[in-house]
């Protein structure tokens, strides 16, 4: 039996955050900001929005687009680490505004490597054949562990939530190969107290090392090469960051996803976010390998090679 994504959504706020907005909250300027993350802007969500409510218009969209509903699910996995509060989840949260009534529900904090993470724990599930459908809903509402006087980390990070419906695909597709890592000595590099607190250059040396060194693992272990990639979807962090692994992969420009400039980190919601982005677009298309990578705090990463389509 093989796992794959068999619905995809996303939800993004309303309100842009541009870097000339910026310009005005704190000592930056727009070109210093594009050139060294790519970012041009972001979304923030109003106060009266929540991270369960990103959640839940992404899982609304990805369970329509799977053509089930939510009483089909059998478990909801979020990856997020800005929960509405410590407890309940934001999958319990889910679980009730859904109706999905027979799933169990959870999150996983493992940061921006977050969605990369529930979708190997689904594919466990439903390729043992224990459920038959997994939501898993990246999401984080990051403007509030954001110090908007940090110059350094308030121009990075924008709110959103990309949601996925992981099920049986036809043979050959779906996940093929995965790496889930962590490195626990490294977490002092990027962690939250009141706010969220980077080490940007310790941070960029371990994600272009690692980033690059899990996109060629995933492939290696699924018997395929570099030549075979389609499409290459990052987490959306630093476009010099993503550039190092689409070099890695001997990959043109066009076959990687580039959404940061519109949206910033989103954290466990850019991949999800960019590959409905892609879709869009008629980048990605039916039958095609795509490698997804990703890192955070933790430090954690993971990465995923999948043959899209059911």
């Amino acid at each position: 039996m093989n796992a794959g994504i068999i619905g995809i959504g996303r939800c993004l706020p309303e309100k842009i955050l541009t870097n000339a907005d910026l310009e005005k909250m704190v000592d930056t300027s727009d070109e210093w900001i594009r050139t060294r993350t790519g970012i041009e802007e972001r979304r923030i969500a109003d106060d009266d929005t929540d991270t369960s409510d990103l959640a839940f218009e992404a899982a609304r969209k990805a369970i329509e687009n799977a053509n089930i509903s939510p009483e089909d699910l059998d478990m909801i996995i979020v990856a997020t680490v800005t929960p509405d509060r410590p407890f309940p989840s934001v999958a319990c949260i889910l679980q009730e505004r859904l109706g999905a009534v027979k799933a169990a529900a959870m999150d996983v904090s493992a940061a921006c490597a977050g969605f990369m993470y529930g979708i190997v724990t689904a594919k466990q599930f439903v390729e043992a054949g224990t459920y038959k459908h997994v939501l898993i809903v990246g999401v984080e509402k990051l403007s509030k562990v954001t110090d908007w006087e940090d110059r350094n980390t308030a121009v990075l990070f924008g709110d959103g939530a990309g949601a996925a419906v992981i099920g049986q695909v036809s043979e050959g597709r779906g996940i093929l190969s995965f790496e889930l890592g962590a490195d626990g000595t490294g977490g002092k590099h990027l962690y939250q107290e009141e706010y969220i607190i980077m080490n940007g250059r310790e941070v960029f040396k371990f994600a272009v090392r690692q980033m690059g060194e899990s996109c060629v693992n995933v492939l290696e272990k699924a018997g395929l090469t570099k030549e075979d990639v389609d499409f290459l979807i990052p987490h959306q962090a630093n476009i010099r960051i993503m550039e190092a692994s689409r070099q890695r992969l001997d990959l043109p420009e066009e076959k990687m996803s580039k959404t940061i400039q519109k949206y910033g980190n989103t954290s466990a919601a850019s991949i999800p976010i960019s590959i409905v982005e892609e879709l869009e677009a008629g980048k990605i298309k039916d039958g095609d390998l795509l490698v997804m990578v990703g890192f955070g705090g933790g430090l954690t990463w993971g990465a995923i090679a999948m043959r899209w389509g059911r």
